[in-house]
């Protein structure tokens, strides 16, 4: 994809990766939507970076997803990328007497939402990128918080089967593969001792720009390129005992 004069919407853009995207993208010269849960969250962003535009959306409710749409077709018609990153990590046990509801909650937001979004927004004769955020454990399942893994697994394969099928509508499709950062998701302090999200975006787009569409760094690099016994080794490195 091109790296400047583009029209983004990137899901959950105020905080973690999303906020480092949305600075990034804004540094080279796009205009960024951002949409979240929380007023509140996307009014501090709006402080800090006035020329972020956002909008309240709950993705996890199909309406919203599609009130999403509606806006951004009747006031954003030129939209050319949108970036499905906004996602919810539970640290949780199957055995857990809620596990079921928030397995649900997490599968709604980290499946459902981007599938559905995609859906849409791929009629706007405008779009020619797609952007899907994954992670290292699309490739190794964690243990500590397995329906996640299992939903980046599923959005890993969704991907790649998105990028052969838009190819009749020049839709690029990019696939970007965090591994563990130090941002808040699945809780404050579980990854404080992570790298910065600002040394991810700097090697991301450094391969946005030399043209790939599999976007990885560190940990989840090696995920990618590891090969069954390898896989093993790290599944028993990560879920010990």
């Amino acid at each position: 994809m091109k790296l400047s004069n583009n029209k983004i919407l990137i899901t959950g853009g105020a905080s973690g990766i999303g906020l480092g995207l949305t600075e990034r993208f804004i540094h080279e010269n796009n205009t960024v939507i951002i949409c979240g849960r929380r007023e509140s969250v996307l009014k501090e962003t709006r402080d800090r970076i006035p020329a972020v535009i956002t909008r309240v959306c709950d993705l996890s409710v199909e309406a919203e997803r599609l009130k999403l749409f509606d806006w951004v077709s009747e006031n954003h018609s030129d939209l050319n990328v949108l970036v499905n990153n906004a996602g919810i990590q539970n640290w949780m046990n199957i055995t857990d007497a809620g596990f079921y509801k928030r397995a649900n909650e997490e599968i709604t937001t980290n499946i459902i939402a981007p599938i559905h979004l995609t859906s849409l927004f791929i009629n706007l004769k405008s779009l020619k990128t797609i952007i899907n955020v994954t992670s290292g454990l699309a490739f190794v399942s964690f243990s500590k918080v397995p329906v996640y893994s299992a939903t980046k697994s599923f959005l890993h394969s969704f991907t790649l089967a998105t990028r052969h099928l838009l190819k009749a509508k020049n839709i690029e499709v990019i696939e970007m593969i965090p591994p563990a950062l130090n941002t808040d998701l699945g809780g404050k302090g579980l990854h404080d001792t992570q790298p910065p999200v600002s040394d991810f975006i700097h090697a991301i787009f450094e391969q946005l720009k030399e043209g790939k569409t599999e976007l990885s760094y560190g940990f989840s690099e090696a995920m990618v390129k590891a090969n069954a016994e390898e896989i093993s080794t790290a599944f028993n490195r990560l879920n010990p005992g």
